[in-house]
């Protein structure tokens, strides 16, 4: 097999990496190879990507497969999993770069939320052999990596700081499904952006349920805490899956939000190996934009029980006030020892402690009028401007 054909974006030959990596043969439904095709399609003709992105890329997609065929074999010996209940998890979304990040974390911190953990999102399915109270050697293994990664791309961790135990995005997880936004920039480029728009979102959740069992089954908790900006697009598909959920919806000024998304794509394009994208600042803001005329769609004909509305801004001036108004429109016990765990956070993890991230619409190809002409009904409803 010649170099290229290892490299070449197609469902057969990745199918067949992925069962040679594990000896599995078992994908479970077939309706993945849809998304995995589109995607497939826009790494090979659409996104420019040299060598190297062509080579990380691939690895990554027989990955994910490789995760996918660990999963269906779980289920498989242990039928048990499915039989579990996933109940009233909170899931927190809002536009990217909305303070979501900060918001998981410290609710994260309260003993009776159990948050997704980056590492295991990665890793959802349990380790054959494994002893008892044995340390994972895939999390060993991924708390190494990281920490090479921040070495090697500071830029990125300004942005958006992770290691293998942060509280991590429920994409991750939902990767293996090939119908989510995948790392974020898959969505911006065709044919994969086209084909998830059109997507129906609610087998995806089906099966994401199913991988949140799984991870209860080897680590269980008391409240899931769940979080990705990308639950805008299927809030209608989480309050079907998840009737009794709790959704917490974050709010910032979208002249801010928008930019530092911008630059986070960029950043994430050009560490992934992709070509730069032209229309990067009207792709994002078309994405963001219309995610939120989707999501509010729902979220204004749905139970307003289900939904509370919380601002950036309020949160960066007094956040344990936010959590206060959080916990209270959910009805949820908020214990003192917890409101002690969350104030010894933030005391320890101060804003930008990781590195100041710049941003500037302008380099973009975007103006304040472009966002206001867009997202004039947003900024007018939480009084962002």
């Amino acid at each position: 097999m010649t170099q290229a054909e290892v490299y070449e974006f197609d469902n057969a030959p990745l199918l067949s990496a992925a069962r040679t990596a594990t000896g599995l043969e078992n994908f479970g439904d077939p309706r993945f190879e849809e998304g995995l095709a589109a995607l497939c399609q826009m790494l090979d003709t659409t996104g420019g990507l040299d060598e190297r992105g062509r080579r990380s890329n691939w690895k990554r997609l027989v990955r994910l497969l490789s995760t996918r065929l660990r999963v269906e074999a779980a289920f498989g010996t242990h039928p048990e999993i499915r039989e579990r209940e996933i109940r009233r998890p909170m899931f927190l979304t809002g536009l990217p770069r909305t303070g979501t990040s900060a918001t998981f974390n410290l609710l994260g911190q309260d003993p009776a939320a159990r948050p997704l953990l980056l590492w295991e999102g990665t890793f959802p399915e349990p380790l054959d052999g494994l002893s008892e109270g044995a340390e994972d050697p895939r999390h060993k293994a991924m708390k190494e990596t990281f920490a090479k990664l921040r070495e090697r791309n500071p830029d990125f961790t300004r942005i958006h700081f992770a290691d293998a135990d942060t509280p991590e995005e429920c994409v991750i997880p939902m990767a293996i499904t090939f119908e989510n936004v995948q790392q974020g920039i898959e969505v911006l480029m065709e044919p994969y952006a086209s084909f998830f728009r059109d997507a129906d979102l609610r087998p995806q959740y089906a099966y994401y349920r199913d991988l949140l069992k799984m991870v209860d089954w080897q680590r269980p908790g008391e409240r899931w805490l769940l979080k990705s900006p990308a639950h805008l697009w299927a809030l209608d598909a989480i309050v079907e899956t998840f009737p009794d959920c709790c959704i917490v919806l974050t709010h910032r000024d979208p002249l801010e939000a928008i930019a530092s998304y911008c630059s986070m794509m960029e950043t994430l394009l050009e560490s992934q190996g992709f070509s730069p994208q032209p229309d990067l600042g009207k792709t994002v803001l078309d994405f963001c934009a219309t995610s939120l005329e989707r999501g509010y769609s729902v979220r204004d004909r749905s139970d307003p029980r289900r939904f509370i509305d919380i601002r950036f801004a309020d949160f960066v001036d007094d956040s344990m006030s936010v959590i206060r108004k959080i916990y209270d429109h959910f009805e949820l016990g908020l214990d003192p020892s917890a409101e002690t765990s969350m104030a010894d956070y933030l005391a320890a993890n101060p804003k930008g402690k990781h590195g100041a991230h710049e941003y500037d619409l302008g380099r973009y190809g975007l103006t304040e009028a472009d966002i206001q002409a867009r997202l004039g009904w947003y900024i007018d409803r939480f009084e962002l401007g």
